[in-house]
């Protein structure tokens, strides 16, 4: 079924909210970003604080969630930062570097960021971009963040109710079975919030059910009955090869079985690991996220994944031994540093002028590749590029993004990739002299097949492993349609339609 294409003045905003983290909402909205699309509505999706380390650059070169990138491709157009005006990316405990639409505002701590720019800058950042989309779109898709009813910190609180209220969005809850106590947190969420805000909720749908969904009715009539608020369905759980928004569910999938073990070193500030999606896709590969040098020892395949501070994730990793198990396997087996990691396995890290970590540092890295970063001031380069390998033929290709602070020089050896910005022509990564240690700056560098083939060809098992020939795009994109298949049979979107009154609903 397509709608009737009919030019709106306003946008229609609908909000997906959770009454837990974890709770399904970015993969709700990613489904309804899809659905609408299929309608021929022009939809786009938007969150307007998102706090996470797993981020994408747009095609011009800002910094958003992955969450917000790939609801956008559910929604099939073009991602940028209106989408999610304000990133928050944790830097240490109580400090995340603040991105302002798609770029490097300033660092701030939780006193600084809640009481002093939240509710004045933060505000306005939202409502700008609410408002430009609000004129260029039919429908808003907007997820919340957390839970809409922490009511130790309603009052500062920018992401979840005050977000719709300056959308003026129809809500629904989001509540994961799996957890244990959905009807319970259901419940407990609505009856949290203010009577008026409570009345912008217009339906709840449960997610993740494995088995039958007869068991539920009595609690579903009671859930309507005492909240007032409609269950508008109840959403089977649903394996899907998708990117994992928070690095609280890294690993969470099981392994594909097969025989080659890539250890993925689990840093405490670990960004961008979707990188290795592409990889857990591949039969007879095990993606394992660690943290052990005994890890370390037995994989075929050794990475260094992206971090937010690498410094400080250096040291955790010489705390913990794992620097040393590293570079007893080099030679042995095949090692990948990506953006942090690729800074570790250099010579030096020079941060002299205080930028990534706040004082005045300079540390050796790990001695694998002949490479000297230094971190020279505060901005980053965010770029996405297209490229291929230099010990390959113009047929082996590379796609992927850089997001990065610092510069890393090559002193001697081989590039890896050379790779076209937009701007030019230049060379990317470094590779040892025995081809065993490499480096690069590209996330995504696994999406394509040429460069996936030939890194786990060089483990030890990973000789006799038969690499699909999939860019990864074309199985997020056959996944997407599943998503949004299984969430619109199980949702009664027929109401849904007719509640947001858009263009031919109902006919």
């Amino acid at each position: 079924m397509k709608l009737e294409r009919t030019h709106l003045k306003k946008a229609r905003s609908l909000m997906v909210m959770g009454a837990t983290s974890g709770a399904g909402k970015s993969l709700m909205v990613t489904a309804l970003c899809r659905y609408f699309s299929d309608l021929g509505l022009n939809v786009v999706p938007f969150k307007a604080q998102n706090m996470s380390l797993n981020s994408m650059v747009t095609p011009e070169g800002e910094e958003i969630a992955r969450a917000q990138e790939l609801q956008a491709r559910a929604a099939r157009v073009c991602p940028d930062a209106h989408m999610n005006p304000i990133l928050l990316k944790p830097m240490r405990d109580n400090k995340s570097q603040v991105i302002v639409e798609g770029l490097p505002y300033r660092d701030m701590d939780v006193e600084t960021y809640y009481h002093h720019f939240a509710g004045t800058e933060g505000v306005a950042i939202i409502e700008r971009n609410l408002e430009f989309l609000e004129r260029t779109r039919d429908i808003i898709v907007i997820e919340g963040a957390g839970s809409p009813a922490e009511i130790n910190m309603m009052d500062l609180d920018i992401a979840n109710m005050r977000t719709a209220e300056l959308a003026n969005a129809l809500c629904l809850l989001v509540v994961n079975i799996e957890w244990g106590g959905a009807f319970a947190y259901a419940y407990g969420t609505l009856m949290l919030l203010p009577e008026a805000q409570r009345k912008m909720f217009k339906g709840t749908i449960i997610t993740n059910l494995y088995g039958s969904k007869s068991g539920l009715e009595p609690g579903i009539e009671l859930l309507e009955r005492t909240t007032g608020v409609k269950v508008i369905g109840v959403v089977p759980h649903i394996d899907l090869d998708l990117p994992d928004e928070d690095s609280m569910f890294i690993g969470a999938r099981g392994p594909k079985g097969g025989a080659v073990e890539v250890a993925v070193v689990r840093f405490p500030r670990i960004s961008n690991f979707t990188d290795f999606d592409a990889l857990g896709m591949e039969e007879g590969v095990h993606v394992r996220y660690v943290d052990t040098s005994a890890d370390i020892a037995r994989a075929d395949v050794i990475v260094l994944p992206g971090t937010k501070n690498t410094i400080e994730d250096l040291k955790w990793m010489r705390d913990r031994g794992l620097d040393q198990a590293i570079q007893a396997a080099a030679g042995k087996v095949p090692i990948l540093g990506i953006c942090g990691g690729y800074q570790m396995l250099g010579l030096e890290i020079d941060d002299s002028l205080a930028i990534e970590g706040g004082q005045v540092q300079v540390v050796q890295g790990l001695g694998l590749l002949p490479v000297v970063t230094r971190f020279e001031r505060y901005d980053k380069r965010t770029v996405q590029v297209t490229g291929h390998m230099l010990d390959g033929s113009e047929a082996d290709l590379v796609r992927g993004y850089e997001i990065h602070m610092g510069r890393s020089e090559r002193l001697d050896g081989h590039a890896l990739f050379r790779i076209n910005d937009g701007e030019g022509e230049h060379l990317d990564g470094t590779v040892s002299e025995d081809g065993m240690v490499m480096g690069t700056y590209l996330h995504g560098v696994f999406d394509l097949p040429a460069f996936r083939k030939r890194f786990l060809s060089k483990a030890g098992r990973g000789s006799g492993t038969s690499c699909s020939d999939q860019d990864y795009e074309t199985v997020v994109q056959r996944n997407l349609d599943l998503l949004s298949e299984v969430v619109s049979t199980n949702l009664d979107m027929a109401w849904l339609l007719t509640l947001l009154r858009l263009p031919g609903a109902g006919r």
